[in-house]
């Protein structure tokens, strides 16, 4: 038989030696272990970041949406290419990355904006370079319209005085060379009051359906309050404030462009197909202000009263905290195409060779609403993620 070793010196340092490779390989699990969890965890983070600039940068687009070059762009097509409006890369707030993307008109209301947000990391290099993670997400707008309780062509709660050839007229009417209207609409009154009285004088007239209604729910809120915003906050985002004073408007082109640094450039609604026929600013009069020559187009808010002479002809939404005064002449048979809001109008004719007149126009007064509102999310689902 063969002789058995009984000497087992050694051992101590082989056991050690499996030992230490267990614990290694234990420890190394571990901090394997941790290493995937951090990575986890600072993905998660950069996602988050992400998705919150993404956020961040759909609603800087609708708090900044300027309703001018914006809602009355042509639809989007994918067959013609190209996107409605390219949103460059712009650095997020408080610097937490970068955004851009695109806006899309998706129907005549409806935009759609699609924002690829990233975090720090990712918007300083390649994702692959050193980190870091984006999120696309596309938010569902509407224009919102402010709703300012239109019904006549005149509304007013003090008393209306017509003479000479003055005239309102409460039938839904399309302004002289407008061709992207819908078909005119069912008639309105020509004067909505709080119930106060309606005179005229010689040849003028009032025709609506019906001529004169009496409204006691008319009263000072009916000219300050508005459903969806204010005066005050229509005052606030006028781009055109012009202190009390007398003033010629017409449109101003420079260069083929329409110029719309100066003051006395309301627009232009006489030629659909000029310049400025695309411009319909926000106009705030912070005193009484008379108008004669040429024309103008937008909203008017006046804090005092209106003063309009000769042929001046206004397209729009006009809302007046004093008395509307007009004495009609020249050529030009129209002075307001939309509607009127005056607490207290008189109305009068001076000029036989012309009159004083206000046509109810729901063109005008959808027109000047589409390009002057701003948009907002969609109450029910506003937004997606995308991918």
């Amino acid at each position: 038989m063969k002789r058995i070793l009984q000497d087992e010196r050694g051992m101590a340092l082989a056991v050690a030696i499996f030992a230490l490779v267990v614990i290694g390989a234990l420890v190394a699990g571990a901090f394997f272990a941790g290493t995937q969890e951090q990575r986890v965890g600072e993905n998660q983070r950069r996602v988050q970041a992400s998705f919150g600039v993404a956020e961040a940068g759909a609603q800087e687009r609708v708090l900044n949406w300027d309703p001018a070059t914006m809602n009355k762009r042509a639809l989007y097509c994918p067959c013609a290419g190209g996107d409605s409006v390219a949103i460059a890369n712009t650095p997020a707030p408080n610097g937490t990355g970068s955004y851009g993307g695109y806006s899309y008109k998706v129907g005549p209301n409806l935009f759609l904006i699609d924002v690829t947000g990233r975090d720090r990391a990712s918007a300083a290099g390649a994702i692959s370079g050193g980190g870091g993670a984006r999120q696309r997400i596309g938010m569902i707008t509407r224009i919102a319209p402010v709703d300012f309780g239109i019904k006549a062509s005149l509304t007013t709660q003090g008393t209306v005085n017509l003479t000479g050839n003055a005239d309102v007229n409460g039938a839904d009417q399309i302004p002289t060379g407008w061709t992207s209207c819908d078909p005119a609409g069912p008639a309105q009154p020509g004067v909505r009051d709080q119930g106060g009285n309606v005179t005229t004088g010689g040849n003028a007239g009032v025709q609506g359906n019906p001529p004169v209604v009496n409204d006691p729910t008319v009263n000072n809120n009916t000219f300050t309050m508005f459903g969806g915003a204010t005066y005050a906050q229509l005052a606030a985002r006028a781009t055109i404030v012009v202190p009390a004073g007398g003033y010629s408007t017409a449109p101003v082109v420079t260069g083929g462009v329409c110029d719309k640094t100066v003051l006395t450039n309301w627009g232009d609604g006489e030629n659909p197909l000029g310049a400025c026929a695309s411009y319909f600013p926000i106009i705030h009069a912070t005193g009484t202000i008379t108008l004669n020559n040429t024309q103008g187009q937008g909203i008017l808010l006046v804090d005092g009263d209106l003063n309009i002479q000769g042929s001046y002809q206004f397209f729009g939404i006009v809302i007046i905290q004093g008395d509307l005064k007009t004495a009609g002449g020249g050529t030009t048979d129209a002075h307001f195409w939309g509607g009127v809001m005056a607490k207290n109008a008189d109305l009068s004719t001076q000029s036989l060779s012309g009159k004083a007149t206000l046509n109810y126009s729901s063109c005008s007064i959808n027109t000047v609403l589409q390009a002057t509102s701003p948009v907002s999310m969609m109450r029910s689902r506003g937004w997606a993620q995308l991918y």
